[in-house]
């Protein structure tokens, strides 16, 4: 019983609200045609230039929370604020608009084979209309940040799966997003890879980038001790800095 309340208090401190905070969710719930609520009336605040952990069970909830965060969906109930987006009022049009301030990387990297490093990265500049000369600029400099200089011409097929994801991170973070969402970036991955990226996520939150990971990789999660927060079936049942990953108590 102390155990509950002591996560519960825990929660309680850290969803005070202030004006560095950069998402919000208050009291959001999603239900799909079934019935069967995805989220459950949960509550999240995440400040500026946080790094933390989304974890659990699959069916917790955690993908219907990432495509709430990038307005894939809008909830059933309650509010959502991203980066002073009211993604629950917010129209279809905009949408774009707010997603450039995003940057999202996914398990299977999600990478256009046709078209080599360079025009990878390259692309995400183009589709909101980034000059050719500052495209020429930023995506070395990406590229760089990344290690990946030397790679600029190779196809996805010539690279290893280490090498694949960090091109994807290099496409998410060359529109300089204030948010990065990544949704299990290491699970494709061994586990020297897995900690390289990591290490990469855990740089790029130095430099300022607020940083949402979602992934199973207990080893990681408690390793590096960020902020853990821990979904089942809906709910947020734990919420801890420097936290770690917890047993099903059930």
């Amino acid at each position: 019983m102390a155990k509950t309340e002591t996560k519960s208090i825990r929660r309680k401190k850290r969803n005070i609200g202030g004006n560095d905070e950069i998402i919000t969710l208050s009291k959001v719930s999603k239900a799909y045609a079934t019935g069967a609520p995805a989220l459950n009336g949960i509550d999240l605040h995440v400040k500026k230039g946080e790094f933390v952990f989304i974890v659990g069970d699959s069916g917790s909830g955690k993908s219907t929370l990432i495509k709430l965060l990038l307005r894939e969906l809008v909830p059933t109930s309650g509010e959502i604020n991203v980066m002073g987006y009211d993604l629950v009022r917010l129209r279809r049009r905009k949408i774009p608009k707010f997603r450039r301030n995003l940057g999202i990387v996914f398990q299977d990297f999600r990478l256009l084979k046709d078209r080599d490093v360079y025009e990878n990265v390259a692309f995400a500049q183009r589709i909101i209309q980034v000059s050719g000369k500052e495209i020429k600029r930023n995506v070395p400099s990406i590229l760089s940040t990344v290690g990946l200089a030397g790679k600029y011409k190779a196809r996805p097929r010539e690279l290893s799966g280490g090498e694949q994801q960090r091109v994807a991170i290099a496409r998410a973070l060359v529109n300089r997003p204030s948010i990065l969402l990544a949704d299990e970036p290491t699970g494709n991955l061994d586990p020297k890879n897995s900690w390289e990226i990591m290490k990469l996520l855990e740089q790029i939150n130095e430099s300022g980038t607020t940083v949402l990971v979602v992934t199973h990789n207990r080893e990681i999660v408690n390793a590096m001790q960020k902020r853990v927060v821990t979904m089942k079936k809906g709910v947020i049942v734990s919420d801890e800095e420097k936290g770690g990953y917890i047993d099903d108590e059930d």
